[in-house]
């Protein structure tokens, strides 16, 4: 196939590109290459996506393209490139998110659930209206690309090269140090991510078979207390797990999800659904998925190489963690004993 990513030097566009190559494709990528350049043995268009439709002059391509694939989340961005290029590609791919869905607290839904209004035109992009903009591209997308186009819902993408520092906090946090563990206690809530290079594969599927629709691309849920004692004997660690109560954990200063201070995959209550998404369908069109464990050890040698006592997008800092391990302890050790007056 001849295939142009719109990206090609980031994580999961990387990817994509690099497994394209190595199974004999054609591959352009499009981008800035700030961050990096394209996998060796790409054509490098180098654009930049903000000057608009003059970015993707030198994309036309003789005789079209078998497939074109999107990760943006800018609606603008990805309403220009459909406009100009929709019309002479075979099959198009845009790289959306199941935080399109609007309602997270139903277990194991489909690709039949409500999904969010789209993203107002105009309105700036933030973290807070992500979904939003990806639901605005699934529109822009079904509209110029009509039956031709692939929704790739993604669920939290893991494995390595993972910049998000999500999926790879918890085995690297026991590998770092002996220190005492701050665990959520969660033990029976999902977890569920999908191999960046497992996506990338079943990108490059879909496209080849002419898959098409909205389908979610996620793993298979994981109770966080296996998760975490396979990150924990993976990382031959012995330090002590001390648990906490989701209540003091939130009151206290602990985040969810991502970000500074967080407690990675722990989430709050109404998102019950947000990690056991259906994978049926994808599943069922060709999605294969490696076990979760490898994705896990491989995370972890990932993590070592970009070193473990690296600043982190996502994760608790040592000295927050100490300074709440100690608050934890000298509050439980004041506080009456179970069933006393």
């Amino acid at each position: 196939m001849r295939i142009l990513v719109l990206g090609g030097t980031v994580f999961l566009s990387a990817e994509i590109a690099r497994q394209a190559l190595a199974a004999g494709h054609d591959v352009t990528c499009l981008a800035r290459g700030t961050a990096a350049a394209p996998p060796d043995g790409a054509t490098w268009l180098r654009a930049d996506r903000a000057q608009g439709k003059a970015a993707y002059e030198g994309a036309g391509g003789s005789g079209g393209w078998d497939a074109v694939v999107d990760v943006s989340r800018d609606p603008d961005q990805a309403r220009e490139a459909l406009e100009t290029l929709a019309g002479s590609a075979r099959h198009w791919t845009f790289i959306s998110s199941c935080s399109v869905y609007a309602d997270h607290s139903v277990a194991g839904e489909a690709e039949d659930g409500l999904v969010l209004p789209p993203l107002a035109p105009g309105t700036e992009l933030t973290m807070d209206n992500y979904g939003e903009a990806k639901s605005a591209i699934e529109h822009l997308t079904r509209e110029l690309a009509g039956g031709k186009a692939h929704l790739c819902r993604a669920g939290l993408i893991g494995g390595p090269g993972d910049g998000s520092d999500r999926y790879g906090y918890w085995p690297a946090r026991f590998a770092r140090d002996n220190d005492p563990v701050l665990v959520p206690d969660i033990p029976a809530d999902a977890t569920q991510i999908i191999d960046v290079r497992d996506l990338a594969a079943w990108i490059l599927t879909a496209a080849g078979n002419g898959t098409t629709g909205a389908l979610n691309a996620v793993g298979e849920p994981v109770p966080f207390a296996a998760y975490l004692e396979e990150a924990r004997q993976l990382a031959d660690a012995d330090s002590e797990v001390v648990v906490a109560p989701e209540d003091w954990l939130a009151s206290h200063g602990a985040n969810y999800w991502a970000g500074p201070d967080s407690l990675p995959l722990w989430l709050p209550s109404g998102h019950e659904g947000f990690a056991t998404r259906s994978n049926d369908a994808a599943r069922t069109a060709g999605l294969r998925l490696r076990p979760w464990m490898d994705t896990l050890q491989d995370t972890l040698a990932d993590e070592r190489r970009r070193g473990l006592g690296r600043e982190r997008k996502a994760g608790m800092s040592p000295e927050t963690e100490r300074r709440l391990v100690s608050e934890y302890r000298a509050e439980a050790s004041t506080s009456p004993a179970d069933g006393a007056a």
